[in-house]
């Protein structure tokens, strides 16, 4: 099915039984049911036709990690392989597997796969769908996964800080605006002087950034000007288009590197 054909009539039906099983096993579990988590249930996620059965595979690694923890690391590294590039849609459900899987996950494993979870997580954020974006920031109001934050905030507040601070004034939707706004608070309130930090840090490098692409313009406009001294730069200039010159706008923030605390909680407000 997963090779082949990815055409299978009952496909959710046999799913739906298995997580019965899966829910009767006993511990520890033996390797051949972890070797089938990985090696069948986890290339599933893969499948064009994901929405026909995503529930219920869902469920099913839900139920494996319920009764063994360990296998979250494996699980969440199959999750962001198989992780869509174009599928707006099947992204979504991706979030919402996720979400279900942190409703379970422990503390220690939760360390161990935060930083590859949470740099997907900041790239959903910036996702100019607004189904995905809105998605991911909707985790922002869950209890367990905003503790795990708190705990965890030195190493997920730097990964996560560019993609939601460049987002409040470029971002397309304005509903977005209020769920980016709204993390910022919350990711403030939980470490005011990291945030400081990270929001120093960002501007630095925002800063950077210009002053490169400036370095870079000069050097243009050097070697136009020793092209121009070529005696057969007219005849060149003629019959070739215009060169493309990078210019500060080109990675333009739309002034977020420019927010204050102030308007960060005037806006997660409204």
């Amino acid at each position: 099915f997963i090779y082949e054909t990815e055409r299978h009539n009952g496909i959710a039906e046999l799913l739906e039984i298995l997580g019965s099983i899966i829910n009767g096993f006993a511990l520890p579990l033996k390797e051949e049911h972890k070797v089938f988590l990985i090696k069948v249930l986890l290339p599933l996620h893969k499948v064009k036709t994901l929405s026909v059965y995503h529930p219920q595979l869902a469920y099913c690694i839900v139920q494996f990690l319920e009764k063994d923890p360990s296998l979250t690391q494996p699980v969440i590294t199959g999750l962001l392989k198989y992780w869509p590039k174009t599928h707006s849609p099947k992204e979504v459900m991706f979030l919402n597997e996720l979400e279900e899987i942190l409703d379970v996950m422990e503390p220690v494993e939760f360390q161990k796969v935060m930083v590859p979870l949470f740099k997907q997580l900041a790239k959903c954020v910036s996702s100019p769908h607004f189904q995905v974006a809105e998605r991911a920031l909707y985790y922002w109001n869950n209890e367990y996964i905003m503790s795990l934050l708190t705990e965890n905030a030195a190493v997920i507040l730097p990964i996560m800080f560019p993609a939601l601070y460049k987002n409040t004034k470029t971002h397309w939707n304005k509903t977005i605006h209020g769920l980016i706004y709204n993390a910022l608070k919350l990711f403030m309130e939980m470490n005011h002087k990291l945030f400081d930090e990270c929001s120093q840090k960002y501007k630095l490098e925002k800063q950077r950034e210009k002053d490169k692409l400036r370095d870079r313009d000069a050097a243009w406009t050097k070697i136009e000007s020793k092209a121009r001294q070529n005696p057969n730069y007219k005849v060149f200039a003629v019959n070739q288009p215009e060169l493309y010159r990078p210019t500060d706008n080109d990675d333009d923030d739309g002034g977020a590197a420019n927010i204050t605390a102030k308007e960060i909680e005037q806006e997660a407000k409204e």
